[in-house]
């Protein structure tokens, strides 16, 4: 295979096009931290710090996807899935332009690097991210194996790469190693961090629509497959609807600005994927497009969340 197609080959290995995810969670972290020096007066922000966040959440990120691809690979699962640009994964170990072995390999280098990186914050900012760090770790090795098939593979996905990729990236930007573990937590940090962490549970959760015979088949024991499609696409309505109800709550808590209801710019979309998929839950000429419009509103509200929080700096007294 030549440079070029192998390049191709693992661009499309690690599905780069939603590693922007990382990219919007860690500038929600990072906004939250600019806030708060313009607040406190303490430290200043680094782009430095950003940027390094952003490639070790990232790599995590693609692991995740590697590790899964490998699963699913092994499982027979996605020698059943009915591909879409979505879910039913990449096809790439199917078709021979990777080998299982060389996409587990990759997936450990990967993981590796985010540990490394994790590790840098780890000393640099506070130990409490060497915890963070191994929830995502134990969630990402453990995924595919366990949680995807005990009802918990939807909830770590929120925790992991939503809730705590913005709470790290805050204490990485913010912390120092003398600091009192409840100062890293302030409730505008773990309130914001909510909304993400729902939005990242219900990307998983609605890709999970097309691959349910399939999932089941290969073993998995998710929501969907728990629910059914019917009433999965209810709660996933519900968690559309928890998504502002949290983005809301902060700022009329008065412990986050309002510059956050931003957030709600998506929420005309919302509402098509949500009704689309309680009306059409088994049509998956209805679902696919309902999942496309489901990635934009999360990578959109998220960097909606990221950009209201700049506006409050530009605009803050």
């Amino acid at each position: 295979m030549e440079t070029r197609e192998k390049i191709r080959a693992w661009i499309g290995q690690i599905r780069s096009n939603f590693l922007a995810l990382s990219v919007v969670l860690v500038a929600v972290g990072a906004a939250l931290a600019a806030v708060h020096f313009k607040r406190t007066g303490e430290g200043s922000f680094s782009w430095f710090d950003a940027i390094l966040l952003t490639i070790g959440v990232a790599t995590a990120h693609a692991s995740v996807n590697l590790f899964n691809e490998y699963s699913d690979s092994r499982t027979g699962i996605d020698n059943n899935t009915k591909r879409t640009p979505f879910s039913g994964g990449t096809g790439l170990i199917q078709s021979g332009a990777t080998t299982p072995r060389a996409v587990i390999t990759a997936a450990w280098q990967t993981l590796l690097w985010a540990f490394l990186v994790g590790l840098y914050y780890t000393i640099m900012s506070h130990w409490v991210i060497a915890v963070i760090m191994l929830i995502g770790g134990l969630s990402i090795v453990l995924y595919t194996r366990h949680l995807a098939k005990v009802l918990l593979g939807e909830f770590f996905a929120g925790l992991s790469l939503g809730s705590l990729v913005v709470i790290g990236a805050y204490i990485a930007m913010t912390g120092r190693p003398s600091m009192d573990v409840c100062s890293l937590f302030p409730a505008e940090v773990v309130l914001l961090s909510i909304p993400p962490g729902i939005l990242t549970a219900l990307l998983l959760y609605l890709n999970e629509f097309p691959d349910m015979e399939a999932d089941r088949a290969g073993g998995r024991f998710h929501l969907v497959i728990w629910l059914g499609r019917q009433k999965a696409a209810y709660l996933y309505a519900f968690g559309l609807f928890a998504t502002y109800a949290t983005i809301l709550l902060p700022a009329l808590l008065g412990v986050s600005s309002w510059w956050v209801m931003l957030g709600f710019g998506t929420l005309p979309l919302a509402v098509k994927a949500g009704v689309t998929a309680v009306k059409y839950p088994e049509d998956m000429t209805k679902i696919v497009p309902a999942m496309g419009i489901n990635v934009v509103v999360v990578l959109v509200t998220d960097l909606l969340l990221a950009i209201g929080l700049v506006l409050e700096l530009v605009f803050a007294a």
